[in-house]
């Protein structure tokens, strides 16, 4: 009870003094001027406009007609044309879904005087004409282009049955590793292709290696040295001839040997 009857005392008195704190702020005017403020807090605050959504309507008018030099290209089955071909070559057989005899695919693949030209060009550098179809990509520098033999079959009158003698193949492996063209071969390897082709049983760097007849005789391709975790040479066969070295192997040769000496023994 004596609990109670102090905290009731309390609450008065504090009750008592609210009501004492509010009238003397009441007589200094203290309520007024903070209503004063606050009403001129309020209107100095800009306004935010609001953007009222409107719905856009387009008018859609129509596309004019195309003409008739810009139609879409299509094919002649699709047009409903005809064309003849005449008859196929003698031991060429080639059917349609219809069981007509139908021209070979390669049939009208012929080259240009341009392109011959650019063909025959490319035995004293790179060959330049790429052709996706009867090109065989070499192993070095992986352009499918044609070779510029002039007896080449394949690269001169477009037959894919004959073999490229513009690239090499190893006797061994017989695989994509040992296809080289004639610049490849000449600048990476310090090997002319009449030789090599003369030589029926040329092996290419990888069977050398994996056969043990020269350890330090690699590959130097960019694909072959990153497997080695070996960084790729780039145009290296102009630091190789100042050196004095043939090609581009014999240079890494060169230096696989002052580096690892003890594996030669």
């Amino acid at each position: 009870m004596g609990k109670l009857r102090a905290k009731s005392e309390y609450e008065s008195l504090r009750n008592a003094r609210i009501l004492e704190n509010q009238a003397r702020l009441a007589s200094l005017g203290v309520q007024k001027t903070i209503s004063d403020l606050r009403s001129i807090v309020s209107s100095a605050k800009p306004k935010k406009h609001v953007r009222k959504w409107q719905k856009k309507e387009y008018d859609i008018t129509p596309l004019p007609p195309t003409p008739a030099t810009n139609s879409l290209r299509r094919s002649n089955r699709l047009r409903g044309k005809v064309i003849d071909y005449g008859e196929p070559e003698e031991g060429s057989k080639s059917f349609s879904s219809q069981g007509k005899v139908k021209r070979p695919a390669n049939a009208s693949c012929q080259l240009s005087p341009q392109d011959s030209a650019r063909r025959c060009r490319g035995k004293e550098g790179r060959c330049s004409v790429y052709n996706p179809v009867f090109g065989i990509s070499c192993h070095f520098c992986r352009q499918k282009t044609l070779c510029a033999e002039e007896d080449c079959k394949r690269c001169g009158n477009l037959d894919a049955n004959q073999p490229c003698i513009g690239k090499t193949d190893c006797s061994v492996c017989h695989s994509s590793n040992g296809v080289l063209c004639r610049a490849c071969l000449k600048v990476r390897y310090g090997e002319e292709l009449e030789e090599v082709r003369e030589n029926k049983e040329w092996m290419c760097p990888h069977c050398i290696e994996e056969k043990g007849i020269n350890p330090y005789w690699i590959c130097n391709s960019s694909l072959c040295l990153k497997n080695r975790k070996m960084a790729p040479t780039g145009i290296a066969i102009y630091r190789a001839r100042e050196l004095g070295y043939k090609s581009v192997a014999h240079l890494l040769m060169d230096e696989l040997q002052r580096r690892n000496p003890l594996c030669n023994k």
